[in-house]
């Protein structure tokens, strides 16, 4: 079974192809602006040095967010086309959740952080066992830091963004392999219902319903 792992949630592509257990081929990659632009080229560039056929692909798991709206869109589009062009079972998972289960056993508590702006972050907490004990959520930061007292035991923020306050950070380094074990049997969803997570209105919507 050929699994097909793409996030563009973020200016990184993270992308890989999942074979019976084994990850056969993987991107890991800041694009920065250039994402919209390169992603597409940076996963057929895998399909070809893994000798792998978009036919081949059994199935996809697609990050739909939270993150950066226009890089949410990116990876949805793609992954979209892609299984409903070629009758591909898809599913989604969120990013908070990949964060989450690519920690390496080392804290009692594992909190996936993505930077929302204006003191505001996209955060979930998840124990050693990936059992969530905070719903991901956008929430206050000042907020979720007075949850912690609450902990009873180590922690560890999981981020690549840069958020002042924070402490006891670990750098986000996606493990594919355990990302897709763990959710390669979420059930399929219809390519056209697959839509994305923001976990808040965008701009124009919270103005349209202030």
């Amino acid at each position: 079974m050929k699994i097909l792992y793409l996030d563009t949630s973020s200016s990184f592509l993270y992308c890989a192809i999942v074979k019976n257990d084994e990850c056969i081929g993987e991107i890991k990659l800041n694009l920065e602006k250039d994402l919209s632009s390169l992603a597409l080229s940076q996963i057929n560039n895998l399909f070809t040095v893994t000798s792998t056929k978009p036919e081949d692909i059994d199935k996809i798991i697609v990050v739909n967010g939270p993150g950066s709206f226009t890089g949410i869109r990116v990876g949805l589009t793609i992954a979209k086309t892609y299984a409903w062009s070629l009758k591909t079972k898809i599913t989604t998972i969120s990013s908070l959740e990949a964060m989450a289960i690519s920690h390496k056993n080392e804290y009692d508590y594992y909190i996936p952080v993505i930077d929302a702006r204006r003191g505001y972050v996209y955060a979930g907490i998840y124990d050693k066992d990936n059992n969530q004990v905070l719903k991901n959520q956008y929430i206050n930061l000042e907020v979720l830091k007075a949850t912690l007292n609450n902990l009873p035991g180590s922690y560890t923020f999981i981020t690549n963004d840069d958020i002042e306050g924070l402490d006891n950070i670990s750098l986000y380094d996606p493990d594919f392999l355990k990302i897709v074990n763990k959710y390669k049997g979420r059930p399929d969803i219809n390519p056209h219902a697959v839509d994305a997570l923001y976990l808040k209105l965008t701009e124009a919507e919270e103005k349209l319903n202030a």
